[in-house]
């Protein structure tokens, strides 16, 4: 397992500072939760990390490696994966096509061998359906692999995406708000999922997410920005007690439950 640190990370947009010099570090085999209200940065800061935006300044590290400026698809070759905020399926496609097109990147072939039907091909392509399988398995979708995948409910859909990222065999996964849109007893079983996968496939998570029943019940540790910035970092216990978060974003009184 590998750490990420951040290192006086800064996004500009024109004149507005979206990310200003945020610094932070996700310990390997711990979900890090990041926190803040809308418009704080969070997904910039997501962006970054996976190669969708370039910081105006400051790095980012994966392990020993400076991945700052790195295109998505270099990034994704390194183990990170990511969810969205907005569930982003090939809707016209099956379930189980969804996973197969994500494990594309494991296929080693070419042209002229799938052309030609080699065996190997043949064998590859049956690893690739039995390692998809496997993942629909583990988050309970064995029964609506043929389904289009547009046309399920909203949970299965979120369960759906994050098998998608773990076909790419990660070692960290950035969430982005994974329980936007969901009740609270899917949200609860959503929570032991992700504690499942983590323990399963030994991955560190990094995880936006507003429903602070999930966060402060899920989390190792947890990074609070505001305006682009850490106001505050540690323990959940200590986090949600801080009088700058309280202040910011928590409101007075935190409703924090254990999913």
């Amino acid at each position: 397992m590998t750490s990420l640190s951040l290192h006086e990370l800064c996004v500009r947009f024109g004149g507005l500072r979206a990310v200003d010099g945020v610094s932070f570090r996700v310990d390997p085999g711990r979900i890090h939760g990041l926190i803040g209200p809308n418009g704080a940065g969070k997904t910039t800061i997501f962006n970054c990390i996976t190669g969708f935006y370039r910081p105006s300044s400051g790095s980012i590290r994966f392990g020993d490696r400076d991945v700052t400026h790195l295109r998505p698809d270099q990034i994704a070759h390194l183990g990170i994966a990511r969810t969205f905020q907005n569930v982003q399926l090939f809707r016209s496609l099956t379930v189980l096509d969804n996973l197969l097109v994500a494990r594309h990147g494991h296929i080693r072939t070419g042209v002229l061998a799938e052309g030609l039907a080699l065996p190997f091909v043949a064998r590859q392509e049956r690893i690739a359906r039995d390692k998809a399988r496997e993942l629909l398995d583990v988050l309970e979708l064995a029964g609506v692999e043929r389904q289009v995948a547009g046309n399920l409910p909203l949970g299965s859909q979120k369960r759906l995406e994050l098998a998608r990222a773990l076909a790419l065999e990660p070692t960290l996964l950035l969430l982005d708000e994974p329980a936007s849109g969901l009740n609270t007893s899917e949200t609860r079983a959503f929570a032991q999922v992700l504690r499942d996968v983590r323990a399963r496939f030994e991955l560190t998570i990094l995880l936006v997410e507003h429903d602070m029943g999930l966060v402060m019940g899920i989390s190792d540790a947890i990074t609070v920005v505001n305006f682009g910035r850490v106001i505050a970092e540690g323990a959940p216990r200590d986090v949600q007690n801080d009088p700058e978060v309280i202040k910011a974003y928590l409101g007075e009184t935190v409703g924090a439950g254990t999913p």
